[in-house]
């Protein structure tokens, strides 16, 4: 069963920054598709972006942005954070699904979650 352990989050200010990490273990990454999810208080978990099992396609709410990447070899996934808005704060979980899933629904493992603060 794979665990997730994400990283990365923090204070930054508006049009700032950030790449977040999210180290597997307990399993093979290219077993899986993974996702980046988001919440903000008061509101729904969101599908920020998600990656195939190879890298072979990606998807990205905020197009332009954000980059979903994975690196197998590292067990690790990322997300680069660009131009961030006070919008963008909630904390961001990573998911992991099977390795065709299409995160119409969240995958089966997540991350304990990052927190991400984008002042104004």
């Amino acid at each position: 069963q794979v665990q997730l352990v994400e990283s990365g989050g923090g204070l930054v200010q508006t049009g700032g920054s950030l790449r977040l990490s999210c180290a597997a273990s307990g399993g093979t990454l290219s077993n899986y598709a993974m996702a980046w999810f988001r919440q903000a208080p008061g509101k729904d978990r969101e599908l920020v972006a998600a990656i195939t099992w190879n890298g072979g396609y990606t998807y990205h709410k905020e197009k332009g942005r954000f980059i979903i990447s994975r690196d197998n070899a590292k067990n690790t996934v990322y997300l680069q954070m660009n131009s961030l808005r006070p919008e963008d704060t909630a904390v961001y979980y990573c998911n992991a699904g099977p390795r065709h899933h299409t995160f119409t629904s969240p995958g089966d493992y997540w991350g304990q979650g990052t927190q991400v603060t984008v002042s104004s």
